[in-house]
């Protein structure tokens, strides 16, 4: 019996990721319910546990892959890939009044380029305080700290080994859980409250997850306008992380 059971999931594997997934994500809002009373988002709760997982399968198989490496999850892999997730990122934009868009304007397009170069300058010098100082390795640690999507991006544009590679998508994921965690508890001191601010956050912050996370905590209903620029803020990112930021990186540091 338990052999038939375990030949149906790993014929039918997307659907055993979403089951996976979907207990995981009903668990993480319990705890964040039960626990925290909703002041840490379930969506955050659901990213911890994830990682953890994930480490914990890579450890047991001696894997690349954390929980696809298991022969019955390995249907996490294909949901966790980039149609998927490409998919569900262009997919938050459905909820957007583009009258709402309109009213950001230009703060809308200033949030863009301020948050891209603040993480980068950031990202890019904590690369240099812990003795990363050529330009690819910090264009692309820098780069992660600006999304986890455009420090891989910009990697493998620029030949960046695979170790300065995974410290880029590390930093980036650091940076969606602490957005994720930290919005509820500012929103009410920065003014996070309608659609025109959530837009400019979006646009400061960047990490589509970690703003949809965090505003889902915050206001549903501005989820959409965070991450719709937020979804901006990572095309941009992608653009100039290979070309302008690591040109002036170059620059500065001399080669």
């Amino acid at each position: 019996m338990f052999d038939l059971l375990t030949d149906v999931l790993v014929k039918n594997g997307l659907l055993t990721a979403f089951a996976v997934v979907g207990a995981t994500i009903w668990v993480s809002y319990w705890l964040s319910r039960i626990l925290t009373n909703g002041r840490l988002h379930g969506s955050a709760i659901a990213i911890m546990i994830g990682l953890a997982l994930a480490y914990a399968g890579g450890v047991s198989t001696g894997g690349h892959k954390g929980l696809a490496d298991i022969k019955l999850l390995s249907g996490i892999g294909f949901m966790g890939g980039a149609m998927l997730r490409d998919f569900a990122i262009v997919s938050t934009a459905f909820g957007v009044s583009f009258g709402e868009i309109r009213k950001a304007g230009l703060s809308g397009v200033v949030s863009l380029f301020t948050g891209v170069l603040l993480s980068f300058v950031v990202g890019a010098a904590v690369a240099l305080a812990f003795g990363y100082s050529d330009a690819v390795s910090m264009t692309t640690i820098g780069a992660g700290a600006v999304t986890y999507i455009v420090g891989p991006v910009t990697g493998a544009a620029l030949g960046a080994n695979s170790d300065v590679m995974a410290l880029s998508i590390a930093a980036g994921l650091v940076k969606s859980v602490l957005v994720m965690i930290g919005t509820p508890f500012m929103a009410p001191y920065i003014g996070l409250d309608n659609p025109r601010s959530a837009m400019v956050f979006g646009g400061l912050m960047g990490t589509t997850s970690g703003v949809a996370g965090g505003l889902a905590a915050t206001d549903p209903k501005l989820v959409p306008y965070g991450a719709m620029t937020a979804t901006f803020y990572t095309g941009l990112g992608c653009l100039m992380g290979p070309s302008v930021l690591f040109i002036a990186t170059r620059a500065l540091m001399g080669g």
